[in-house]
């Protein structure tokens, strides 16, 4: 199953929690830096938004509030992001490229390990 579409807030939320482990939204909201803290309404009905599309889950509940944990992996919610990306490009990934390379963004050892997994993919499909 590949990981739904998330929004800033959901992806920013999803950070803590694969970061954390698990958490409450008590914890989730804190962890945010207090200029930009969303309130805890807002963090709660976010969580629970997540929760319906199967991107959290409740693990336990503790006295009067639940704690909560990531159901899908920051892997998989990356490549979807990746993949939104380059379907903005036609699925050219030269646009993205070059602009990586030109913003410095782009190191040796990326290149070292794009080429490295190119070879290896190669490999499978001989």
């Amino acid at each position: 199953m590949s990981a739904p579409k998330l929004s800033k807030l959901e992806f920013q939320i999803m950070e803590v929690l694969w970061n954390r482990g698990e958490s409450s939204i008590r914890e989730i909201q804190d962890a945010f830096p207090e200029k930009r803290k969303p309130a805890y309404t807002t963090i709660q009905t976010t969580v629970y938004r997540l929760e319906t599309k199967d991107v959290v889950q409740r693990i336990k509940k503790v006295g009067n509030f639940h704690i909560f944990s990531a159901a899908v992996s920051r892997d998989a919610a990356q490549r979807r992001l990746i993949d939104e990306l380059l379907a903005l490009f036609g699925g050219r990934t030269q646009p993205l490229m070059a602009h990586l390379v030109e913003s410095g963004k782009l190191s040796m050892e990326d290149v070292k390990q794009a080429e490295k997994a190119l070879r290896k993919l190669s490999k499978k499909e001989d």
